[in-house]
């Protein structure tokens, strides 16, 4: 799994394997799901990440496991 964020774009993309990508769908305004070609939701893109979360500080992300 990779995250990835580019602040030049305003985008968090997070990559769950490396399939390729044969087909994306947005889901809602910005919310992109990837597929591969097994059908598989493989990415999720999310456009305008400061406007979503005005106090997100993109230099201090969390990660937690249950």
């Amino acid at each position: 799994m990779k995250l990835r964020i580019d602040k030049e774009d305003d985008a968090l993309y997070f990559h769950l394997d490396d399939s390729a990508i044969v087909d994306s769908l947005e889901v809602a305004p910005g919310v992109v799901l990837d597929f591969n070609a097994a059908e598989q939701v493989v990415g999720i893109e999310m456009l305008n990440v400061s406007a979503r979360s005005p106090d997100l500080n993109l230099n201090a992300l969390q990660f937690e496991t249950a």
